[in-house]
């Protein structure tokens, strides 16, 4: 790993002061990254969607280094190995990492489908009730701050992949911190059945505290990755358990899709915990991840109607 970081250094050097890498012009080094004004015309400077991306000299250097050296690696029959703490993977046009950006953007759509639907059905399909017009299911509310949450962080994941920076990535892990924290507070307030404000709120509150230190944490002290994958990882699994207990007890009709979604969940988690390295040069543990994701959603909102539709239906009889 030492070898190839000062491989890859003296290589990012070498180009930094040539603009070029064997046959390949960084047309980045013929711009100033500096921010100071450049002897040249303003049509010379760097794009605005290059500079938002933050694409300079150096950045395009390492990359096309990074690049290289795994060419060479490849040919010798070597397995990847991580650059600056990343895997390589190649980019496609303007996205760092295409088909992870893809797979985030489509579970975007799954969850906006999934809400919409969800929604569609509380406020038009089922009853409501007539002196309040009001929803009959009890957790209508917790389901649409979760259906918000869980698309902000997709949103937020989509351009990460795309725009790897350093405030994309800190709103990437905050944004993802705060959709694992409340749905642990959703997974705890069905399963115990809690209707009440003031248990409610006792559940919520040393959760809400705890993720929100946890963000700050991320943002103004330390981006700790590490860090952050095992709070993730343990809020994760705590709320997949939690759901796959009570699915068994309970009995619930839609038993099935709750305990499949939560031992994907489980596998998925596991399976960016082990942090797969990439294959074919886009296709690493993340992606792996992110495509078992959209299933995985879509079933999850499937088991949010069944439950808002058994509720109601419930609750409906016993007041006839």
């Amino acid at each position: 790993m030492i070898a190839n970081d000062v491989v890859v250094l003296a290589c990012v050097e070498e180009c930094q002061n040539t603009g070029s890498l064997k046959e390949t012009s960084i047309k980045h080094c013929m711009v100033p990254t500096d921010g100071t004004p450049a002897d040249k015309s303003w049509y010379t400077h760097e794009p605005l969607y290059l500079q938002w991306k933050e694409w300079n000299c150096k950045s395009e250097c390492r990359y096309h280094c990074m690049m290289e050296r795994e060419n060479d690696r490849a040919q010798l029959g070597l397995q990847p190995v991580k650059y600056h703490g990343k895997w390589p993977l190649k980019r496609a046009s303007v996205f760092q990492e295409p088909i992870s950006a893809a797979l985030s953007a489509l579970t975007l759509v799954v969850q906006f489908n999934g809400w919409l639907s969800f929604f569609l059905l509380l406020y038009y399909r089922l009853p409501l009730r007539p002196e309040t017009h009001k929803t009959y299911y009890e957790y209508t509310g917790l389901w649409h701050v979760y259906g918000l949450l869980a698309m902000n962080s997709w949103f937020w994941s989509a351009i990460y992949h795309s725009c790897d920076t350093v405030w994309t990535e800190k709103l990437h892990f905050s944004s993802a911190a705060a959709f694992l924290g409340y749905s642990l507070i959703l997974a705890i307030l069905r399963t115990l059945n809690l209707r009440d404000e003031a248990s409610r709120v006792m559940v919520a509150a040393p959760i809400l505290a705890f993720v929100t230190t946890h963000i700050l944490y991320l943002n103004f002290y330390q981006l700790d990755k590490g860090l952050n994958m095992k709070v993730c990882t343990v809020i994760s699994i705590a709320q997949f358990l939690l759901w796959a207990l009570w699915a068994v007890v309970t009995r619930h009709p839609s038993r099935l899709k709750i305990i499949f979604v939560a031992f994907g969940g489980v596998v998925s988690v596991f399976l960016e915990a082990y942090d797969i390295p990439p294959r074919w040069g886009y296709v690493d543990g993340r992606a792996i991840c992110l495509a078992v994701a959209i299933p995985l959603s879509y079933l999850w909102w499937s088991f949010a109607k069944e439950d808002a539709e058994m509720r109601t239906s419930a609750i409906t009889k016993k007041t006839r």
